[in-house]
């Protein structure tokens, strides 16, 4: 489609489609997958500007893996070859010796032709892709590198939890976390009103289950708060705006509001959060929606870390 930003992933009818991931292998504690946990051995490649990276990173702090999976940033404008290594000397990662990540890809599957995403669990000996299944990385990170975490880390992802979790997660990336991007990216009125319908509803529905709980499993962070988490941060910022999700701010919507900067003055989420790499990234880097690639100065972001108090 001559207008989409990613026609691949655009439907006929206008609407996003997002590709699956490419890589779905994964490091089992029990070595039943092939691999291992190793400490050093894996290389977790994030763009501080991606929702889905930021998911890896907040639980890699959280869970005290630190300095068992090493972390390489790209930089959050992505050039026609892609995600680049241009933050650091020489413009090459220093592990992976690549100035693209493609050329982890292209290592793995020579014939690989989509679009190169992060985050991306690199495998340093071989230089190839373990995975990019955002879903499944920090589940993993939770429950099968547990021989590394560290002391008093929490469980994420507790077992007797996990289906009403899971059943939380379900609705949230439909039409949250990905529910923005389907705005975002629609080509086709129709599609955009369903997409926009759809978050703003599930936006309601948290909201009011968030009036009587702290996080959305009662008193407890666990995953759903991180993949909620990570799209509320970049609302006023970017999707409301930017990708015309635009009922109500985030700072209008008063629960919601108070819970996200709860999470985020939680020691491993806002020092995790880049405003300056989440704007230029969506705001250069989609041309089909802003052509001229002017970056807005605001919101101020002094909010976040303002005092606030909660029921």
């Amino acid at each position: 489609m001559a207008n989409a930003q990613f026609g691949k992933e655009t439907s006929e009818r206008g609407e996003f489609v997002r590709q699956p991931n490419r890589f779905t292998d994964r490091i089992t504690a029990d070595g039943s997958s092939g691999r291992r946990p190793e400490a050093g051995r894996y290389r977790l490649v994030v763009s501080l500007a991606c929702p889905w990276a930021h998911r890896a990173v907040i639980v890699r702090g959280l869970l005290g893996l630190t300095e068992v999976i090493s972390l390489g940033v790209v930089d959050p404008i992505r050039d026609e070859k892609g995600w680049r290594f241009t933050l650091d000397p020489e413009d090459r990662d220093p592990v992976l010796g690549i100035s693209y990540l493609s050329e982890a890809y292209l290592a793995t599957d020579p014939d690989y032709s989509g679009r190169v995403t992060v985050p991306a669990l690199i495998d340093t000996r071989t230089g190839t892709v373990v995975t990019n299944d955002y879903p499944r990385i920090t589940l993993d990170l939770s429950t099968q590198w547990r021989e590394f975490h560290a002391p008093g880390a929490p469980d994420l992802y507790p077992g007797p939890l996990r289906a009403e979790i899971d059943a939380l997660i379900e609705p949230i990336f439909h039409h949250v976390n990905n529910g923005v991007y389907k705005a975002g990216f629609a080509t086709d009125q129709g599609a955009y009103e369903k997409a926009y319908s759809a978050l703003f509803a599930e936006l309601d529905r948290l909201s009011a289950r968030l009036e009587h709980s702290r996080f959305l499993m009662g008193d407890r962070i666990t995953e759903v708060d991180i993949r909620l988490f990570t799209t509320l941060v970049r609302f006023d910022a970017v999707y409301h705006g930017h990708f015309k999700c635009n009922r109500q701010k985030l700072s209008e919507m008063p629960v919601l509001w108070a819970y996200a900067r709860d999470l985020f003055q939680t020691p491993g989420f806002g020092d995790t959060v880049d405003f300056d790499h989440i704007k230029r990234h969506y705001y250069v880097t989609h041309p089909k929606i802003n052509p001229t690639g002017i970056v807005p100065v605001g919101p101020d972001p002094a909010a976040w870390p303002a005092p606030l108090s909660r029921v």
